[in-house]
């Protein structure tokens, strides 16, 4: 039987640095950092503030699969049309409507998620956020960074804070970032972050409104990163 080990990253707020400890089988959630309004308003230098996230398993919160994407219908076929309103020969001769199904492509995983923190912030009372190109960009590029470089953290090994990444992808009112490693599915990771305090927090945080995630398959990265 193969034996799986992942890394846990713990946040310690006695020494301002992050902990490894080994544990088996279980996927990994970083700490939730968070930029509060007033420090945004501040001097718009400062890392934000990580709040402990909880080690959870994904299987103790329900899961719901999410409803695999349906395909539209062939276009009806028109009836035929009695003598009295058989078209004229200009209307005959017109090519008649294409009965080809517009397929509905399948939702990238990236929206899936986003569709799950909508639902989640609807059945909390706050409004749906959109997605933002630049923190697409930011939570893609950092999740790729994680999964290259192989480490995991709101903090890069130069030392650039979320907060500082957002800015530098061209946002300039970051809010909060969630990160997580080893969920393999929309749903697998979301239960896992709704099953953490400060996760939740930062998914049900009504003065947010902009979105952008980031997944990568190599070692399953994942990314939130949330903007006012």
């Amino acid at each position: 039987m193969v034996s799986l080990s992942v890394l846990l990253g713990v946040f310690s707020a006695a020494t301002g640095t992050w902990m490894a400890s080994a544990e088996g089988n279980t996927a990994q959630l970083g700490a939730a950092a968070l930029v509060l309004p007033d420090e945004r308003a501040g001097s718009g230098g400062g890392s934000g503030t990580d709040v402990a996230g909880r080690q959870v398993q994904t299987t103790t919160r329900p899961t719901t699969e999410a409803p695999a994407p349906t395909t539209s219908s062939a276009t009806p076929t028109p009836t035929e049309t009695s003598e009295t309103t058989r078209p004229t020969t200009s209307e005959a001769a017109a090519p008649p409507p294409s009965t080809k199904a517009a397929a509905r492509v399948a939702p990238s995983t990236a929206a899936q998620v986003i569709a799950l923190v909508n639902d989640e912030r609807a059945n909390a009372g706050c409004k749906p956020l959109e997605e933002e190109s630049h923190l697409t960009e930011a939570a893609q590029d950092y999740s790729d960074d994680m999964s290259a470089r192989n480490f995991f953290s709101h903090t890069n090994p130069e030392g650039v804070t979320f907060d500082q990444r957002i800015k530098n992808a061209g946002y300039a009112k970051p809010g909060a970032e969630n990160i997580a490693k080893g969920q393999t599915s929309a749903q697998q990771v979301m239960d896992a972050w709704m099953n953490s305090e400060g996760h939740r927090a930062n998914i049900l945080n009504c003065s947010l409104t902009k979105i952008g995630v980031g997944v990568t398959t190599k070692g399953w990265y994942w990314v939130q990163d949330f903007g006012y």
